[in-house]
C-alpha cells in the first residue's frame, strides 16, 4: 500500500495527533458537520455561513461517507451526523495504513518513563497497560523499550486535565481520551491521557487504557491512520477484550514499513480479532442474518456486513465500525419503521439500535420478547407493521410476537411449514421487502406473500446479494 506523506506539520515540526476519541456536542447540526470536516477532512476556513452547501462542503460530505463506507450523497443525512456524533480519533482520516511522510526514530531502542497515574487504577496496572502496549510494537519490529526513572525519555507518558502543559488542552469527560506526539526532539513521542476519563485494566466499566495506549504508541512510533476495518490505527477505537488482543495485519505492515520485521524469527499469528472477510461470490455461503433499514438492506456474516442501497449498489462494512456496541455473528435481525429500530438477536440476547446508536437499556433479555426460557437462540425474524407483529423464528418452529401488546400471541409456537408451506428446513435469515416475505434456508430463499403466506418460489442468496 501506498504510503501517504502530505499532511499538515507544525512549523516545528512536531505533529500532534489527538488520538482519543471525540464526542461532538454543537447544537447545530450544521456547525457540527462543518466543524467535523474541518478537523479530519481539510475544510477551507471560508466555508462558512451561507457557503455550507457550496461544493467545498458536498465534496468533504462526500469523501467523509466514502471513507466510513457510508452511502455517498454529498448531504447531511442522519447516518452521516451519527456517525459524526460517534467517539473517535481526532487525527484526519486516511487511507490505508500511513505515516507521517516517513518520520521515524533514528535509533531501534527507546525509553519511556511513566511521569504520573491515575487515581482509577493502582500504579501496577498502569506500569503493565504502558509495558503491554509497548510491546505490541514491540513484538514485530525491531523495537526495544527500556523504561527509566528520571531524566528525559523518548516517550514520555502522563495524565492530566484541561491544560496540561501543551498547546492541546483536554475537554473533560467524554471528549479526547488521549494525544500523542510523532517522532522529534523535545515533546515528540510524548503521549498524553486526559484524567477527567475513567481508565481501567480490563473492565467494560470505563475506558481500557492498554488499547488505548496501544493506539497511542503507534502515532508516537510514527503511524497515522488506516482505513482498514479492524485495525489498531483505524480513526474510531473498538474496545475489545484486552486478553485477547492481537496486533491486525495492516498494523503490522504499517510499523514495519518503517522499522522493518522483528529480527529474532517471530512469527506472528494471525490476528483472531480480525477475521477473514466473507466473500459475496461464494456459491455455498450461509447468510446469519438479513434485515432492511430505512430503505436499504444488510446482509450479515461473521463480523461484516453488505448493505445494498435502493440503486442496489453494495458496500461491505464490518459490524463494530458501524454499530459499535452491537455483537459480532449475530443469530438473527429485523427492523421496526414504525418504532425507527433495528434489533440484533445473539444467543439470549437482543440488542436494539436508532440508525447506528444504541438504545439505553439495552443489551436485553430473550424474556422481553415474552419467549420462553426453554429458546436460547432466535435463528431469524421479521416484523409487521401493518399487523405490528413480529416474527420469531427458532429451530424450526416460530413464534408472534405483538409489539403493540408487548406478549406472546396465542397458539405459538407453530411449526414453520405450517405458516409457510413449503418450506420444511430451518430458517436462517429472513426479511420483508415490497410486500413478500423471504425466508432462507441455507443458501436457498423462499419467496411469500406478505398478506397470504403463499408460496411464490425458490431464489438464490444472489438475487439480493449480488456478487
Amino acid at each position: 500500500m501506498a504510503i501517504h506523506s502530505q499532511l499538515c506539520f507544525l512549523a516545528s515540526l512536531v505533529l500532534v495527533i489527538h488520538a482519543g476519541p471525540i464526542l461532538q456536542h454543537a447544537d447545530e447540526d450544521e456547525a457540527t458537520a462543518e466543524h467535523y470536516l474541518k478537523s479530519f477532512y481539510n475544510l477551507e476556513d471560508e466555508t462558512t455561513g451561507v457557503q455550507r452547501k457550496s461544493s467545498p462542503m458536498t465534496e468533504k460530505m462526500k469523501e467523509m461517507q466514502k471513507f466510513f463506507r457510508l452511502k455517498v450523497t454529498g448531504k447531511l443525512d442522519q447516518e452521516t451526523m451519527e456517525m459524526m456524533k460517534k467517539p473517535r480519533c481526532g487525527v484526519p482520516d486516511v487511507a490505508a495504513y500511513s505515516t507521517f511522510g516517513g518520520i521515524k526514530w533514528q535509533t531501534n531502542k527507546l525509553t519511556y518513563r511513566i511521569l504520573n497515574y491515575t487515581p482509577d487504577m493502582s500504579e501496577a496496572e498502569v506500569d503493565e497497560s504502558m509495558e503491554k502496549a509497548l510491546q505490541v510494537w514491540a513484538k514485530v519490529t525491531p523495537l526495544k523499550f527500556t523504561r527509566i526513572y528520571s531524566g528525559t525519555a523518548d516517550i514520555m507518558i502522563s495524565f492530566g486535565t484541561r491544560y496540561h502543559g501543551d498547546a492541546y488542552p483536554f475537554d473533560g469527560p467524554r471528549g479526547t481520551l488521549a494525544h500523542a506526539f510523532a517522532p522529534s526532539p523535545g515533546i515528540g513521542g510524548d503521549a498524553h491521557f486526559d484524567d477527567d476519563e475513567f481508565y481501567t485494566f480490563r473492565s467494560s466499566r470505563g475506558v481500557v487504557l492498554f488499547l488505548v495506549a496501544a493506539h497511542e504508541f503507534g502515532h508516537s512510533l510514527g503511524l497515522s491512520h488506516s482505513n482498514v476495518p479492524g485495525a489498531l490505527m483505524f480513526p474510531t477505537y473498538s474496545f475489545t477484550d484486552p486478553d485477547r488482543f492481537s496486533l491486525p495485519s495492516d498494523d503490522i505492515r504499517g510499523i514495519q514499513s518503517l522499522y522493518g520485521p522483528n529480527r529474532d524469527g517471530t512469527v506472528i499469528k494471525p490476528d483472531p480479532e480480525v477475521p477473514t472477510t466473507p466473500n459475496a461470490c461464494d456459491p455455498d455461503l450461509i447468510l446469519d442474518a438479513v434485515t432492511t433499514l430505512r430503505g436499504e438492506t444488510m446482509f450479515f456474516k461473521d463480523s461484516f456486513f453488505w448493505r445494498r442501497s435502493t440503486s442496489r449498489s453494495v458496500t461491505q462494512i464490518q459490524i463494530k465500525h458501524f454499530w459499535s456496541s452491537a455483537p459480532d455473528q449475530i443469530d438473527a435481525a429485523y427492523e421496526n419503521t414504525v418504532q425507527d429500530k433495528v434489533f440484533f438477536f445473539k444467543g439470549r440476547q437482543v440488542w436494539a439500535f436508532k440508525g447506528i446508536s444504541p438504545e439505553p437499556g439495552y443489551p436485553k433479555t430473550l424474556s422481553s420478547f415474552d419467549l420462553p426460557s426453554s429458546v436460547t437462540k432466535v435463528s431469524a425474524a421479521i416484523h409487521d407493521k401493518t399487523s405490528g407483529k413480529t416474527l420469531l423464528f427458532v429451530d424450526k418452529l416460530y413464534y408472534s410476537y405483538d409489539e403493540r401488546e408487548k406478549k406472546m400471541d396465542r397458539g405459538y409456537p407453530k411449526r414453520v411449514e405450517s405458516g409457510f408451506p413449503g418450506l420444511t428446513g430451518e430458517v436462517t435469515a429472513a426479511h420483508i421487502s415490497k410486500g413478500y416475505i423471504y425466508l432462507y434456508s441455507g443458501t436457498n430463499v423462499y419467496e411469500f406473500r406478505l398478506n397470504n403466506k403463499r408460496f411464490l418460489r425458490v431464489l438464490k442468496n444472489n438475487f439480493f446479494l449480488p456478487c
